[in-house]
């Protein structure tokens, strides 16, 4: 293997010197042939030379002949492979020389091996300081990802070096040991059909492994680590991996996948992780081979998926030669993503006497079972078209996925797609240019009703089970899987936020793109079909309240009534200089809010990214108080976003009083003076909005308990008071930093009265929203 040190010293130079070499044997052997075939060859066909000699002479010489056509194909490969090979290795030897510069203008040291270090004794004076140790964790961690990356880069170049060498020794025909052993007299001929692309001769050796997998054998460890280096090396190469999967096809792909997982979760389980990694290594040449080009649009930017920019490249796209191999696939797997495979996660999953034993897989599910080991981003367009292709085929038959037992990560077999829909849209979690242009109701034709499918049409029940009597078993109804809908809310939370699903490593803004304020929109509509927004599936509930804390700002002035978000019968999102904005009825918001927050760190985080709303209003409040209601209006929108959120806690805690004892603590727990929220994920907390929120340290999660025993004993809206302490300790914080004394001050005083008022009307609108009729 390369060392870091090999990878620093080379001298490329030589392999464009050996290059030309090669070539001009080429040409050497080319003019040698035609000079043989005018004065040899020719002498026993000119009819001079007659007889059993010329014939046997004639055979001869167009052997001969034939060679140094051979002869001249071979070296022109040579030369093309070692072209080839000096452009891989100017590229991936200055990635690593790149990165070393890039580390060492960070101020770190790399050393003659290749490793990372940070001289701390320049912080010396530092020790003493209490965010000291913090600062030696971070530059650690920093000193840990260069480590990687620069290791990493060698071993890219190390594997392209082991591809070279496959190359070269593939097309000058040099044997192994045991062809060798077959050829004792050691007659070799010149190799008329090399080629010169490295790539090919890798994936024919990737071939050969897969085909081994396929007829039972089991791969040596050295094998399964050239395997696997042909895919790393290679996976993202257009020649590479269309070469494979064309000499695969669908079908075999398939089986390919299902027998690294009968592999890795049974027969050689103890090398799990190989089997596992080189299933990631043909998720990735998926990726690489079914890549649809970028394309620009009038502006000259890269077209979003969805757009009709995007539109009409892909249609033009799509009827190049380019675009054979897509085509082609997505074809096949039309055909073989219905056929049923053998996986023995499923054939084994129900015992002998039971129905579902022995069992096989859809082909899609085995794809999507592949497609979600990928490391590799995958091109929106192929992800949306095999999604379009399922949900094709399931509505022609909504049981075709359905399957006898639990494929959760409960019952250990997670990692299987039975729901492969579901899967596909899981993965487009992962890529937010995905996730919003297959689901923004206006992309295509501008008639998307894919959210209207997902969410109120598709049957979700892809789990077949019995009913036993005695020991007669028969067929009961279908039932969801313990995973139902977790591809469909990862995909909702990307779409809507231009975020990958779960990650609250990003900074928000609150402003989004029209696209993404459309699915969040139709979302919140359907969901409250029929009022029913309180109740969301158990799996939507998590994402979907990550996506609204990301919409705190639209959410925040919805409740508080900004006469901007005008919500009509069938309204829509509108849009500003800001982008698109949520624009629905505040009674379907607080429903679906609800909906959300059974859960109760989610409850906390909404409830944190409101009151990060309402001090951000009232930091932007007018310098001095006077007649034009600055003050009294947003005192008021403090009042009405508590108010909403404290009926929301009511709420909660009435459906089950005993099951929710615990829940208020966790709220508690959950929010931001508890374990502490991630500010990154909530919108517009800025500096003020920050000290004003820090300062405000009463739990507020007390006020919700408070309505609640409130609302249980009481009963009758008009006697119940008003339990806003939160609120009123935020104000009292705002007039705190304005130089006002908040126990004194009359302007102060009648600010926390006109925040009452608004604090109970928007609790008791919000109790009658959810169905709490106070009578």
């Amino acid at each position: 293997m390369l060392t870091y040190q090999d990878v620093m010293t080379i001298n490329l130079a030589p392999l464009t010197k050996a290059a030309d070499d090669w070539d001009g044997m080429a040409d050497g052997f080319q003019d040698l042939g035609e000079l043989y075939g005018a004065t040899v060859q020719s002498v026993s066909t000119d009819g001079e030379w007659i007889g059993l000699s010329a014939t046997a002479a004639q055979g001869q010489f167009k052997a001969t002949r034939g060679q140094m056509r051979a002869a001249r194909v071979e070296a022109r490969a040579i030369a093309s492979l070692l072209r080839d090979a000096h452009e891989q290795f100017v590229t991936l030897v200055g990635a690593v020389k790149n990165l070393v510069a890039d580390a060492r203008a960070n101020d770190l040291s790399v050393d003659s091996k290749g490793q990372v270090s940070y001289d701390y004794g320049a912080t010396v004076r530092y020790h003493n300081d209490p965010d000291y140790q913090d600062f030696v964790r971070r530059q650690q961690a920093a000193v840990d990802d260069w480590n990687k990356q620069i290791a990493a880069a060698v071993r890219a170049v190390d594997d392209a070096d082991q591809g070279v060498l496959l190359a070269l020794h593939k097309a000058a025909g040099v044997k192994g040991f045991f062809e060798r052993a077959l050829n004792p007299f050691g007659t070799y001929d010149f190799n008329g059909t090399a080629v010169g692309d490295i790539e090919v001769y890798e994936a024919r050796e990737a071939k050969e492994y897969a085909d081994r997998l396929l007829a039972g054998e089991k791969l040596s460890p050295e094998e399964r680590a050239a395997m696997d280096r042909d895919f790393r090396d290679n996976a993202h190469d257009k020649v590479f991996s269309r070469t494979l999967l064309n000499s695969l096809g669908p079908e075999d792909t398939l089986k390919l996948t299902n027998r690294f997982n009968d592999l890795a979760y049974g027969d050689d389980s103890k090398h799990k992780s190989a089997y596992l990694g080189l299933e990631r290594g043909l998720a990735n040449t998926v990726a690489g081979a079914t890549r649809v080009p970028d394309f620009k649009g009038p502006d000259g930017k890269k077209a979003a998926y969805g757009s009709k920019a995007y539109r009409d490249a892909f249609s033009r796209w799509s009827r190049s030669d380019d675009a054979t191999f897509y085509n082609d696939w997505r074809e096949g797997l039309k055909s073989a993503g219905l056929e049923k495979y053998d996986l023995d996660a499923a054939g084994d999953k129900v015992n002998t006497v039971a129905k579902g034993h022995g069992q096989q897989v859809r082909g899609y599910q085995s794809l999507m079972t592949l497609l979600q080991q990928g490391s590799d981003d995958y091109s929106p367009q192929f992800t949306a078209d095999i999604a379009d292709d399922m949900i094709a085929a399931e509505k022609k038959d909504k049981n075709v996925w359905d399957l006898y037992g639990r494929f959760d990560s409960g019952s250990g077999d997670g990692w299987f797609a039975n729901d492969p829909v579901d899967a596909a849209l899981g993965i487009m979690g992962r890529d937010p240019e995905a996730a919003t242009g297959y689901l923004d109701p206006h992309s295509g034709d501008g008639s998307n009703d894919r959210l209207d499918y997902l969410l109120k049409e598709r049957d979700w029940d892809v789990t077949d089970t019995t009913n036993w009597r005695g020991n007669i078993e028969s067929v009961g109804s279908d039932t969801v899987d313990g995973d139902n809908r977790v591809g469909l809310g990862a995909a909702i939370e990307a779409g809507a936020t231009g975020h990958p699903a779960g990650d609250t490593s990003h900074r928000s803004d609150g402003k989004h793109s029209p696209s993404e304020a459309r699915i969040m929109q139709q979302t919140v509509t359907l969901l409250d079909q029929g009022t029913k927004g309180d109740s969301i599936e158990a799996n939507l509930r998590d994402p979907l309240a990550r996506a609204l804390v990301d919409y705190a700002p639209d959410t925040h002035n919805t409740l508080t009534h900004d006469p901007r978000y005008a919500y009509t019968q069938g309204g829509e999102m509108f849009r500003d200089g800001d982008g698109g904005h949520l624009n629905v009825s505040q009674d379907s918001l607080t429903r679906v809010l609800r909906g959300v927050s059974d859960n109760p760190q989610n409850f906390a985080h909404l409830y944190d990214a409101e009151r990060a709303q309402a001090a951000h209003a009232l930091g932007g409040a007018d310098a001095t108080y006077s007649n034009n209601k600055d003050w009294e209006n947003r005192v008021a929108d403090v009042g009405m976003g508590s108010g909403v959120f404290n009926a929301i806690g009511v709420d909660v805690i009435l459906d089950d009083r005993d099951a929710r004892k615990g829940w208020i603590d966790d709220v508690a727990r959950y929010s931001y003076h508890g374990v502490g929220a991630p500010l990154t994920i909530i919108p517009g907390v800025g500096d003020t909005a920050q000290r004003m929120v820090d300062a405000a340290t009463y739990e507020w999660s007390k006020d919700v308990k408070a309505e609640a025993d409130q609302v249980a004993n009481v009963g009758v809206a008009k006697e119940m008071g008003v339990k806003a302490q939160g609120s009123h300790d935020l104000i009292n914080q705002w007039a705190a930093g304005r130089g006002m004394d908040y126990k004194k001050d009359p302007v102060v005083n009648y600010l926390q009265d006109y925040m009452n008022l608004h604090y109970s009307s928007a609790r008791n609108q919000a109790l009658a929203d959810l169905h709490r009729g106070l009578s």
